[in-house]
């Protein structure tokens, strides 16, 4: 049996996305134009959309305070708290911990979210862009956007000396504008906004999902999904191939 299905409406796509919306458990309805489907940039998140944890509530395990920075992290990604305060925040209570750490933590408990590699590889063997952007940090994004196979990517950076955190971050850091910004620097250098495709899961990614072309939230939280135009709930990241119209035989890395 078949994984997707392309069906054609002449109507008004908020119409069509209500109408289907629904219709079948576990199944994806993403509604856009049929021409120009293929993108030509992929602009994505890392926590919990192109892996499957949040590295800094992992992270905080080995500080031995995990429950109480995720209680923190899920307020912040649902939108309840300001971004840039619960980061600041939660880097702050992890003053002292070992740098050696953060290469534990991505090795141990990193994991590739599945459809990551066939939808960032195969976009790039078509000439697509792709960019990483995380208001996570680079100790992790550099690895992640290089097992995974994306151009570049853009993170917070931890401050560290003597071998420990301390407790701190550069600035400006990289919050939902930051994510934003990189998404319209891209479209400035000469993509079509209709042509670029941004993923991701919290309230941060908003402003770059409402700008793309395809803004798609990916199992992620309420206030994401509701102001989205189209999201993934049951499949993983190659529904993001589907919709572009290419089939799982072109698919590469799969």
């Amino acid at each position: 049996m078949g994984k997707a299905a392309d069906l054609f409406f002449a109507v008004d796509p908020a119409a069509a996305r209500a109408a289907l919306t629904g219709l079948g458990e576990r199944v994806d309805v993403i509604v856009q134009p049929s021409l120009r489907r293929e993108k030509k940039l992929l602009i994505a998140d890392m926590d919990s959309t192109m892996i499957t944890v949040e590295c800094i509530d992992e992270l905080a395990d080995y500080a031995g305070i995990k429950p109480q920075i995720a209680e923190i992290t899920e307020r912040a990604m649902r939108g309840e708290l300001d971004f840039e305060g619960a980061l600041h925040g939660r880097v702050a209570l992890l003053k002292g911990l070992p740098d050696s750490a953060i290469d534990q933590c991505r090795e141990e408990r990193v994991v590739i979210m599945g459809g990551a590699k066939a939808l960032v590889r195969t976009m790039k063997a078509r000439g697509a862009r792709t960019l990483l952007v995380s208001g996570g940090f680079t100790r992790f994004t550099g690895p992640v956007a290089a097992e995974i196979g994306f151009d570049a990517n853009v993170a917070n950076v931890l401050e560290i000396a003597d071998g420990a955190l301390l407790g701190t971050v550069t600035r400006p850091i990289v919050d939902a504008s930051r994510k934003r910004t990189e998404l319209e620097a891209a479209i400035a250098g000469g993509i079509d906004r209709a042509l670029t495709l941004a993923v991701g899961d919290g309230a941060n990614d908003i402003p770059m999902i409402q700008g793309a072309g395809l803004g798609v939230a990916y199992h992620a939280k309420p206030v994401t999904r509701a102001a989205a135009a189209a999201e993934i709930v049951h499949g993983d990241l190659s529904v993001l191939l589907y919709a572009q119209g290419i089939p799982s035989a072109q698919w590469v890395g799969a």
